[in-house]
């Protein structure tokens, strides 16, 4: 199935950001277009009639879009005291086929100059001499169908113009708000994939099997919700079953009794301190941890330990997340490795290291393998941490396999 838009729903994007569908962005404006100017302005006389005369004294063409059949006469009449010059003609869903096709035959070919329409010209008109609209009410529509009105003009070489009239604003609600400040922001060509994501996130993801295009997300947010259905489609994809009554287990935790952190004096700024640790926290792997590594050292000097502790955790985390270890908690008199119950890790190798090692490893129960090795200084902590999912991690040895209870496969 192939879908092109200009504005994804929610629903839609939220599947191509999941990974359920393919996504390609078409961002190539055609040659000569010009970026729609748009202003977001209470209902005003003078303003409106200085729009539409500009627009007609270049020889131009105007829509005045209201989504109400029962008083669009009324406004039609409004706007006709405001632009006596104008030839006005009204269109709307209710008229009958051929009145309307004749109606909008008759716009095409410049016979009158004010269109004064609902959305009905949402999709599917392409006028080239109408190059300013005025949308009423515009606070009652969404994000994706004021993209589409605005779409209708600006489809030649001369510059266009939207007016999104609108109440005072603090009249509106929050929502409205952030739809009419991510419209008027983003009037460049090919912006309407950015306005997709706002609008996923004013509306939240929609249903991915249910008719419901939108939904709740202040629960959990946006970021954690593509998480969640990030995990899920990659077990999927793996032929695995979604574990979706524990979605969040897969975090890893490293907890050395080590002070771990980005001290004021090295990074003075909150934000980007909060930022930094965001980053840390998200590097996919090694190499961007060194990058990031490198770009503290740069920006702010030489690391002081408790920051590479920090680094040294983070590292920690990358190698033990693919194993399937859900916490190492080990401090001056030992500790812990808690697994997840679906894990990388050989049985073999568990029971390899209980025989070798029974004085320092034994299992307490299925999913936890306890520690008893005095590790008093962090070097220690950090040094064996390393060993240990080293030896985790090792391939298992030829000849019969022994099965565990610590390992996801045995169980």
């Amino acid at each position: 199935m192939l879908t092109l838009t200009a504005t994804p729903i929610p629903r839609t994007l939220n599947m191509a950001l999941g990974g359920l569908r393919d996504l390609s962005l078409i961002t190539t404006p055609p040659a000569e277009r010009l970026a729609i100017k748009t202003f977001v302005v209470e209902w005003h006389g003078p303003t409106l009639r200085e729009a539409a005369l500009r627009e007609l004294r270049r020889g131009g063409q105007i829509y005045f879009v209201h989504n109400e059949v029962r008083s669009i006469e009324k406004i039609a009449a409004e706007v006709a005291q405001l632009v006596p010059e104008a030839r006005i003609r009204i269109g709307h869903g209710q008229m009958r086929e051929r009145e309307l096709e004749q109606l909008m035959v008759d716009f095409y070919h410049r016979r009158f100059d004010l269109l004064v329409c609902t959305t009905i010209i949402e999709s599917g008109i392409d006028v080239p001499t109408a190059n300013t609209i005025m949308i009423n009410r515009a606070d009652r529509m969404g994000l994706a169908q004021l993209h589409q009105l605005r779409g209708r003009v600006g489809r030649s070489h001369h510059r266009a113009y939207a007016y999104l009239i609108t109440p005072p604003r603090s009249t509106l609600s929050a929502d409205a708000v952030k739809r009419l400040e991510a419209i008027e922001s983003l009037e460049d060509l090919g912006a309407g994939f950015v306005l997709a994501t706002h609008d996923l996130e004013i509306r939240g993801a929609g249903e991915l099997l249910g008719e419901a295009q939108s939904g709740e997300m202040s629960e959990v947010g946006l970021s954690m919700y593509l998480d969640l259905l990030e995990r899920a489609v990659r077990d999927l994809k793996e032929g695995r079953e979604p574990a979706l009554d524990a979605p969040l287990a897969a975090a890893t935790e490293i907890e050395l009794h080590v002070s771990a952190f980005l001290p004021e004096e090295y990074v003075g700024d909150v934000h980007v301190r909060l930022a930094l640790y965001k980053r840390i926290a998200a590097a996919p792997d090694e190499p961007s941890l060194d990058e990031l590594t490198a770009e503290l050292v740069d920006r702010f000097g030489e690391l002081p330990p408790v920051a590479q502790n920090l680094l040294r955790l983070a590292r920690l985390k990358l190698a033990a997340k693919p194993l399937g270890i859900r916490r190492i908690d080990l401090g001056p008199h030992g500790g812990y490795v808690l697994f997840e119950e679906r894990n990388a890790i050989d049985p073999a190798t568990v029971i390899r290291l209980i025989q070798q090692q029974a004085r320092e490893f034994r299992l307490e129960g299925p999913l936890k393998l306890r520690v008893t090795r005095p590790l008093a200084d962090e070097q220690a902590r950090f040094d064996f941490a390393v060993e240990l999912l080293r030896r985790l991690a090792a391939p298992p040895a030829p000849g019969p396999q022994p099965s565990s209870p610590a390992s996801g496969r045995a169980r």
